[in-house]
């Protein structure tokens, strides 16, 4: 593929939304945004071919400066060898996901970059393009490709994602009146020991389980079944193995369960929890779960968000 570009940018700068992995029974392919946080990543041509990263902001500002280790530079170097624009790229990151959260910083950062990079185009690549070269920026952070977090970021809303090397990305619709509730203890954990910790195997008892808890909660979703949101939204398989690395989380979710949730579980690879709910349960959902949380002995920042979006975007630099 080779892309001669005329675009007469020669600057754009992208935000990409936080997002929430797995959704209990997605492990790996379902995700949401999260839009009331977000990486932007500004990025200019350059005249030599290949990636610099010029520094960073916000949250965090230690990140790697050689694009093989940083998700944006590798999700960007992915592009430059796919596309050869004839040009290269220097992109200049602005965290607002902390790393290490369970809300996808890593695949917002790669997700800013690769969106912010296709403006300079002449001929702008696909979102599902995008998405390719994205998936590679994200696997330098957890050691492995999955889309779970970079669907709904580049995408918006609640999205399944099919394969890997030919991913099909689906946006699944949510029942009007629901809200998500996002709780961060203030502890940082990393989703490559997150994902260490995870057996290889699965028990054929487990499997049934959680295959059709994932039929039931995406049929409920399409069909306004908040029932069989609620019976389906349990994690039968990922759960009980990280609940262990997040302190309280056993009373969290039960708090949440106790005042009204649909249902309540890890955000990505955690320590991030997450609950939905009814919009008019909302508040007293987030106030059970900063409770037990700070019964735990963790001081927390909360969320309560719609779960839609138009998932990443230009915006003025």
């Amino acid at each position: 593929m080779t892309a001669q570009s005329s675009s007469k940018l020669h600057k754009a700068t992208a935000f990409a939304p936080a997002s929430a992995a797995n959704v209990a029974i997605g492990f790996d392919i379902l995700g949401f945004s999260v839009d009331v946080l977000g990486d932007k990543c500004t990025v200019t041509r350059t005249d030599k071919p290949g990636v610099t990263i010029s520094g960073s902001s916000g949250v965090v500002k230690d990140i790697p400066r050689d694009p093989e280790k940083n998700t944006a530079g590798r999700a960007l170097l992915a592009m430059q060898e796919s596309i050869k624009p004839g040009f290269g790229f220097d992109a200049f990151i602005e965290k607002g996901i902390p790393l290490g959260s369970g809300l996808g910083g890593s695949a917002a950062s790669a997700v800013a970059a690769v969106v912010a990079a296709n403006a300079l185009l002449d001929k702008p690549l696909t979102k599902l393009e995008l998405l390719k070269f994205a998936m590679q920026g994200e696997a330098v952070s957890s050691g492995s490709l999955h889309v779970d977090n970079i669907s709904p970021s580049l995408f918006g809303g609640l999205v399944l994602t099919v394969g890997i090397d030919n991913p099909r990305v689906k946006q699944i619709p949510v029942p009007n009146g629901i809200r998500a509730i996002l709780v961060h203890p203030h502890l940082f954990l990393s989703t490559k020991a997150a994902r260490g910790i995870l057996k290889p195997d699965v028990k054929m008892s487990d499997f049934i389980w959680q295959t059709a808890n994932l039929g039931g909660f995406i049929s409920g979703c399409y069909t306004n079944d908040l029932d069989m949101i609620r019976a389906s939204f349990e994690d039968v398989v990922i759960e009980k193995q990280r609940s262990q690395l997040i302190p309280g989380f056993d009373a969290v979710r039960a708090a949440a369960m106790a005042n009204g949730a649909l249902g309540c579980t890890i955000s990505g690879a955690g320590p991030t929890m997450f609950a939905w709910s009814l919009d008019a349960d909302a508040v007293k959902v987030r106030d059970a779960m900063v409770a037990a949380f700070q019964a735990a002995g963790k001081e927390t920042d909360d969320w309560i968000v719609a779960i839609s979006s138009t998932g990443a975007c230009l915006v003025p630099g």
